[in-house]
C-alpha cells in the first residue's frame, strides 16, 4: 500500500506555518501533514510584490519537492485563497480541497474596499505601532467564545514575531484575489471549515460558497471567530480526518 501523502497545511496573513501546531497535534497518527510558510514567514525567504499566481507556483514546486502528484491542500483564510488559485491553475495537481475561514473574493467591485482595508490595517504601522502592540489590540477580535487555551497566546506570539515588511505585502496581495467566477468549476472533493463568530469570513459567505461549488460540505463550527484550527483543533481535525478517509480510492 503506497504511503499517504501529507496534507498540505497553508497559513494565514497573522502566522506561519505555527499556527497549525495544535491541529497537527490532534491530527498525529490520522493524517500526515506539512504545513508550508510563505515567503518571508518563519525563515522563508522573503519577497516583494508576491502574487497569488506566484504563491500557487511555489506551493506547486513544493508538492514537486516532496514528490505529490496530486494533493490534498487546506487552506486557512489567505491560505484557503492560495488553494483556490492552484486549483484554478493547476487543477491537475490537487486531490481535494479545504477551505478554512476564507472566502472567494476580496473587497468591492469598484475596489473601494480594498482600498478603505489597506489603509485602515496599515495605519497602526504607520504610526509607528511595533507587531507585538497590533498583536495584542488585534488578536482578541479574532477570536469566538471558548477558545482553546493556548489560541490566543499563539496567534499573538506569531504576529508578534512577523517582520512587517512581510505582513505588508500578505496584506498588498490579499485585496488583489477574486475567484468567485471558478468556485462552480472547482472539481474535487471540497470541504469548507466556517465561525459562526467569524467577521473576515462570515458565515453566510462560506454557506454560499459551499452552495456554488459542486458536491462540497460545510462544517459549521458554533461559537468559533476567525482561527478554527487555533481555536477548535480538536473538532477541526475531526472534521478534517473524516473528508480526508472519505477519499480512499480518488486519484
Amino acid at each position: 500500500m503506497a504511503e499517504q501523502s501529507p496534507l498540505i497545511l497553508m497559513h494565514g496573513i497573522g502566522a506561519g506555518a505555527s499556527m497549525f501546531a495544535l491541529l497537527e497535534q490532534a491530527l498525529a497518527g490520522r493524517v500526515p501533514t506539512f504545513a508550508w510558510n510563505m515567503p518571508g514567514y518563519e525563515g522563508a525567504p522573503a519577497e516583494q510584490d508576491i502574487t497569488f499566481k506566484r504563491l500557487s507556483d511555489l506551493v506547486v514546486q513544493v508538492m514537486d519537492q516532496r514528490g505529490i502528484g496530486k494533493g490534498d491542500l487546506l487552506g486557512h483564510s489567505i491560505g484557503g485563497m492560495i488553494a483556490q488559485e492552484v486549483a484554478a491553475r493547476h487543477p491537475d495537481r490537487v486531490r481535494s480541497l479545504i477551505l478554512s475561514g476564507t472566502t472567494s473574493f476580496f473587497g468591492s467591485r469598484d475596489g473601494s474596499f480594498q482600498k478603505a482595508f489597506l489603509e485602515a490595517r496599515l495605519a497602526p504601522l504607520d504610526a509607528g505601532q511595533t507587531m507585538p502592540e497590533l498583536a495584542e489590540e488585534f488578536v482578541p477580535q479574532l477570536l469566538g467564545d471558548n477558545p482553546h487555551p493556548e489560541a490566543g497566546l499563539r496567534a499573538k506570539a506569531g504576529l508578534s514575531a512577523l517582520p512587517q515588511s512581510t505582513y505588508r505585502e500578505a496584506l498588498k496581495c490579499l485585496v488583489t484575489f477574486n475567484r468567485r467566477d471558478d468556485l462552480a468549476r472547482i472539481a474535487v472533493p471540497t470541504l469548507l471549515i466556517a465561525g459562526e463568530k467569524d467577521t473576515n469570513a462570515p458565515l453566510k459567505t462560506m454557506r454560499k460558497m459551499a452552495e456554488t461549488i459542486p458536491g462540497s460540505k460545510i462544517v459549521e463550527l458554533a461559537g468559533v471567530g476567525h482561527l478554527a484550527p487555533l481555536e477548535r483543533p480538536g473538532e477541526v481535525a475531526d472534521a478534517v480526518a473524516g473528508f480526508i478517509d472519505s477519499l480512499a480510492g480518488e486519484d
